[in-house]
């Protein structure tokens, strides 16, 4: 086991996959970001305890990639962008003539 003392933003490497990015957090809590690929099998040990099970082979959680949106999704989405993009060009220039 390794211990380690970080500071909000540092990382840690493991192996050429994963990385672990501490983001801040009180006394009682720490927030981390892992960037892993889908084939590991990463479980909080509280959802361990809550449904009985135990870290091990036999317990990974499936993973199934994400449905492709449709075409149709995607033109709503980005005109939405671009409608947004323009209102707040629109306020930003209305704020500087003032």
């Amino acid at each position: 086991m390794l211990k380690l003392s970080v500071k909000p933003g540092e990382y840690v490497l493991i192996g050429d996959d994963i990385k672990l990015v501490f983001t801040g957090g009180s006394s009682n809590n720490l927030r981390v970001l892992i960037d892993a690929p889908r084939a590991y099998n990463i479980v909080r040990s509280g959802a361990l305890d809550r449904y009985g099970m135990a870290a091990g082979p036999g317990n990974q959680v499936e993973h199934y990639r994400d449905r492709e949106l449709s075409p149709e999704a995607k033109a709503k989405i980005k005109a939405i962008l671009m409608a947004e993009r323009k209102k707040a060009r629109r306020e930003g220039r209305q704020m500087a003539a003032r």
